[in-house]
């Protein structure tokens, strides 16, 4: 059975875009590790700090449980993750550790600048993950690079407004139930979301979304991908393989 690792900023930024299909992959018996860069830890305004990272990686373990997932956390501060050496190094020894056949991590290009700059660490980490003059830890490197994967950015488009294409998409009509008790589990979200975000309900935005991603593709609820292929990332469709005739190559 395959590795997966999934890595994105904050808690809740992967079941929003990605829960669905780490849904199927652990339905199917794969090894899935849900990895956030930070714990979220501005993401109140009741809550200091501390205690607001501590619930979040509370709620995120929560979630990442429901589907039989291992939850990490990097530690890196809230709207303090770069693309910096130390940084690469970090992301390149969560790799090293994990040793995933595929990567998933969030878009290159979207309104979050932690969702920005944890996408090109992990780029540019599982291109260092099997260096090993690239040190970074324990864990030994690895033999390859692990296929890499980008999300959606949150809206599907960039800064500009502009509509970002996705090379393919999950069905997961058949997990979105596991999907929103995941999200369900960041309570904490509730409450910032509608103050810092302008939107009442995180979870009927999310339910909105993959619906609309969904019927682009023709099914109920879908998620979007685009594989990074460019030499020498792995141009072999690892993802699609292991998920079969729930991927559909292109929106209709």
């Amino acid at each position: 059975m395959a590795r997966v690792l999934a890595v994105h900023a904050h808690p809740d930024d992967i079941e929003i875009l990605a829960g669905g299909t780490l849904a199927l992959l652990a339905g199917q018996g794969h090894a899935v590790t849900i990895a956030t860069a930070t714990a979220g830890e501005g993401g109140s305004a009741v809550h200091d700090p501390a205690q607001t990272g501590a619930l979040r990686q509370a709620e995120a373990a929560a979630a990442a449980a429901l589907i039989g997932a291992d939850y990490l956390c990097l530690g890196f501060a809230d709207l303090g993750v770069f693309n910096d050496d130390p940084s690469r190094r970090a992301v390149t020894e969560l790799i090293r550790r994990v040793r995933p056949d595929l990567v998933i991590t969030a878009s290159p290009i979207d309104y979050h600048p932690d969702h920005e700059a944890i996408s090109l660490l992990a780029r540019d980490a599982c291109f260092a993950a099997p260096v090993a003059n690239y040190r970074t830890g324990t864990s030994q490197a690895l033999d390859h690079i692990p296929a890499l994967y980008f999300m959606d950015s949150i809206g599907g488009r960039d800064r500009d407004g502009v509509r970002i294409p996705r090379h393919f998409t999950v069905d997961v009509s058949a997990t979105f139930a596991a999907k929103q008790a995941m999200l369900a589990k960041h309570q904490s979200q509730a409450d910032w979301v509608a103050k810092q975000h302008g939107i009442v309900d995180h979870l009927a935005d999310m339910v909105a979304w993959t619906r609309r991603v969904g019927r682009n593709a023709g099914v109920e609820y879908a998620e979007g991908f685009r594989q990074y292929r460019h030499p020498p990332y792995p141009k072999t469709p690892v993802l699609q393989e292991l998920l079969g005739a729930v991927v559909l190559p292109q929106e209709r």
